[in-house]
């Protein structure tokens, strides 16, 4: 078996390749470890304001080099520019928020226990490991890098190998920000440089977005290290279209929930389930508003749709649609890769779902849908939580008290009612079953890499 040496970077739209990156060396991994340590040991003394400052500073350059960065995106995993471009600046609201918000949940919290004095203060762990997908290349990495720098860490990225340029391009502009060397590192590291750092005493922990298959293989490495781990990984997220639901709304609400970023998505509405009373009328709806959609060159304003970001899992898509359709499937839009230059996939829809079929069971990383049809309320919570996954979920009705008593039975690490599934500063995001555990965002998110030191004082 040949062994691969670099990493390459592919533009899906054109097929052409954008760069090679070499993979670290043992002895680069070393260096790069004691880096991110040095770091840490200066960064974990200062201020809590200084690094407040450095944040804003970060949300700055985000917007200075926003088309910059919105264009790397889309050369490297074809981004349309449009979702691009919002990518950057969700990103800098991030940091601003957590800029003002961040210090308040670090602050010591004092407590009395039988007459003598105890609180908790929230101290640093030190560098964490972060290895990242490719469908987010900023957001995805700042939304963990920004807690945790502010917390006091230092980080070190391990990116998807086909979009180290963003990698690449998303440090320097923290650099240029104010960011230390180390306290901000990118490592192209194989999963052999993965499985050393995560056995070198300098990383005390590691967070993971991806595939269940990578989050368990290096969950499995940190466990056996001792080392705490955060993962948050695949999803097949139910959006449920009650009898009352705004029909009009709710289609609206799946096509960006189901289609946004070309449908590669952890967090996404993958398995549509609409009560049988309205299922008609939405599938209709849903069809028509699908071939509306814009599809093309994902650097022209306006496009929702471009190419797939690698071959492979174009493919991948490929074939689950095809095995869902010998189960017993009906096609009503798609089912196919188009022909010709770029790695697209044709929008598709698939009906008549049920819960043994491959689109049920499986994630579908790309642009399909697959509708279900459900009894009533009842059998749409059994359909939602009939899976492995516990990421996201959303609920379309009218009667919102029931819809929330409803959402408390579904089985996920976050419902969104009348509204598609998205991730926000202000609220967790974390899954539970092969989902993942830990969270991200939110004060959890900040807290996740901290120690929470508890300092009992005996009064006399």
């Amino acid at each position: 078996m040949t062994h691969v040496t670099s990493a390459i970077s592919r533009n899906p739209t054109t097929g052409e390749v954008v760069a090679r990156y070499p993979f670290a060396s043992q002895k680069e991994v070393d260096a790069a470890l004691a880096l991110t340590d040095n770091a840490f040991q200066q960064w974990r003394n200062t201020p809590l304001n200084t690094r407040v400052q450095l944040l804003l500073a970060i949300a700055g350059g985000l917007r200075q080099q926003s088309q910059k960065l919105a264009e790397m995106m889309t050369t490297e995993m074809g981004k349309p520019i449009d979702q691009a471009l919002a990518e950057v600046e969700k990103s800098a609201r991030l940091c601003e928020w957590y800029a003002a918000h961040g210090p308040a949940f670090l602050q010591r919290e004092p407590t009395t226990v039988e007459g003598n004095k105890a609180f908790v203060d929230y101290l640093p762990l030190g560098a964490v490991l972060s290895v990242m997908p490719w469908n987010f290349p900023v957001w995805q990495v700042l939304r963990g890098a920004v807690p945790i720098l502010l917390a006091g860490n230092s980080y070190l990225l391990k990116p998807a190998p086909n979009v180290m340029g963003c990698a690449l391009l998303l440090q320097q502009i923290l650099r240029d920000a104010g960011v230390a060397e180390g306290l901000f590192a990118v490592i192209n590291a194989d999963n052999d440089g993965v499985a050393q750092a995560i056995n070198d005493r300098r990383i005390k922990a590691v967070t993971v977005t991806g595939s269940v298959r990578a989050g368990s293989a290096i969950a499995a490495l940190a466990g056996a290290a001792i080392k705490k781990c955060v993962l948050e990984l695949g999803g097949s997220d139910a959006f449920i279209v009650l009898a009352d639901a705004d029909l009009d709304a709710a289609v609206k609400g799946a096509i960006a929930g189901r289609f946004m970023n070309n449908g590669q998505l952890c967090i996404s509405a993958k398995r549509i389930i609409v009560e049988a009373a309205v299922f008609d009328a939405f599938r209709d709806k849903f069809v028509k508003a699908v071939k509306a959609m814009k599809m093309g060159d994902p650097r022209e304003s306006g496009v929702w749709i471009g190419p797939m970001a690698r071959y492979d899992l174009r493919d991948e898509l490929d074939a689950q649609v095809q095995a869902t359709l010998k189960e017993g499937a009906t096609l009503l839009l798609g089912g196919h890769a188009l022909p010709g230059e770029g790695n697209y996939y044709a929008p598709t829809v698939l009906s008549d779902v049920t819960p043994e079929m491959t689109s049920f069971k499986q994630e579908l990383f790309g642009p399909v849908a697959s509708l279900i049809v459900a009894d009533d309320a009842e059998h749409a919570i059994s359909l939602a939580n009939d899976s492995e996954f516990g990421l996201g979920g959303s609920l379309w009705s009218r009667d919102l008290e029931a819809a929330q008593q409803l959402a408390s039975r579904i089985e996920t690490g976050g419902v969104f009612i009348n509204t598609p599934s998205f991730s926000d500063p202000r609220v967790p995001i974390g899954g539970v079953k092969k989902s993942g555990f830990g969270r991200e965002l939110s004060h959890f998110g900040l807290r996740e890499f901290t120690n929470p030191q508890t300092v009992w004082i005996e009064q006399p």
